[in-house]
């Protein structure tokens, strides 16, 4: 809600008349509220509904029913994003390195990865259930497997690429270009500082949402890369792009990468619409790249819209997360 809060301050800002409206499974209801009120552009925040993200897709697919203009990606790349394995499956044969996955209906055992294996959710973002113990050995792949499955959700291992986390924002509309170009925000790197032996280097639920714990303190954004990074850094930016365009991205999006010991750059995971809180790793984004807050929220807004931000007079609708305030990091 802390994000709730914070986009309609800038939305206010902007010159709009935000009205903040919550999304059930009661799609029924949320027709009749956005059709009654007719808003000029809907903020698209909502995350999960009913408690799960893989019904999040849910929103864009009501407001492209009802013909409103709104923030964020459309249905289908919301809803190949927020399913992990059909982003891989998506982005297959597009030329961009992906880390193999396994689940347990497919069969057999784990495919040949030289190296260990995470545990994610299917479906939820933000780190949910991430923790040092979801980094495990091949031969303990389909046992920690089971083990999430039968707390719950819809579980697949991935291949665990050791080394540097590099993320890469995008946001259509750079200066003196149309909206249908899309400009990289510059690069941020997750830094494992003072991580002991052995521990896995990952950006877990603690490092994002506890700030007691250890991983919050420890791992650390920076924009700073070395100049032997030149080429590494052009590198990421151009695999976003391609997944940005391969997947039909739109509004804004993040890509998350791992970049092993030979400079290869992995996608481990697309975030289209990411969390936009204060503090955010796309709103420190947007700060290096000379946005302030209520600029960057007026990109995304002027992006949906094709042209300008709007101006006051108008109601605007930001439909917010479902009953809790479960961010996407």
């Amino acid at each position: 809600m802390v994000e709730v809060e914070a986009v309609s301050a800038a939305l206010a800002a902007l010159g709009w008349e935000p009205e903040t409206m919550a999304l059930t499974l009661d799609l029924e209801a949320a027709r009749a509220a956005l059709g009654a009120a007719r808003p000029a552009l809907v903020f698209n925040l909502v995350e999960a509904i009913g408690g799960q993200g893989k019904w999040a897709m849910l929103a864009p697919a009501l407001l492209e029913a009802l013909s409103l203009p709104f923030t964020g990606s459309r249905f289908e790349a919301m809803l190949v994003t927020s399913g992990k394995l059909l982003t891989k499956r998506l982005l297959q044969g597009e030329g961009i390195a992906l880390p193999p996955a396994w689940t347990a209906d497919g069969g057999g055992p784990p495919p040949a990865w030289d190296g260990r294996w995470i545990v994610k959710s299917c479906w939820e973002h933000a780190s949910i259930g991430i923790d040092d113990g979801s980094v495990v050995e091949a031969d303990r792949v389909a046992e920690e497997v089971a083990r999430r499955a039968a707390g719950g959700g819809e579980w697949f291992a991935e291949g665990y690429v050791e080394g540097r986390e590099i993320n890469v924002a995008l946001l259509p509309g750079p200066a003196g270009a149309g909206w249908d170009r899309v400009e990289v925000l510059p690069p941020a790197e997750i830094r494992f500082e003072g991580y002991p032996a052995g521990k896995p280097w990952i950006v877990n639920y603690a490092a994002k949402w506890d700030p007691r714990s250890f991983e919050y303190g420890h791992a650390r954004r920076t924009f700073e890369f070395p100049p032997a990074d030149r080429e590494l850094v052009e590198r990421v930016r151009e695999v976003a792009r391609r997944a940005w365009s391969s997947l039909g991205l739109a509004s804004y999006a993040r890509v998350d990468l791992r970049v092993d010991a030979a400079g290869i750059p992995w996608v481990i995971d697309v975030n289209a619409n990411p969390c936009v809180s204060p503090g955010s790793g796309f709103v420190a984004t947007g700060e290096k790249a000379g946005l302030d807050y209520v600029q960057l929220i007026g990109r995304i807004v002027a992006s949906a819209l094709g042209e300008g931000a709007g101006s006051g007079g108008e109601t605007l609708a930001a439909a917010g997360p479902r009953e809790s305030a479960t961010g996407k990091g």
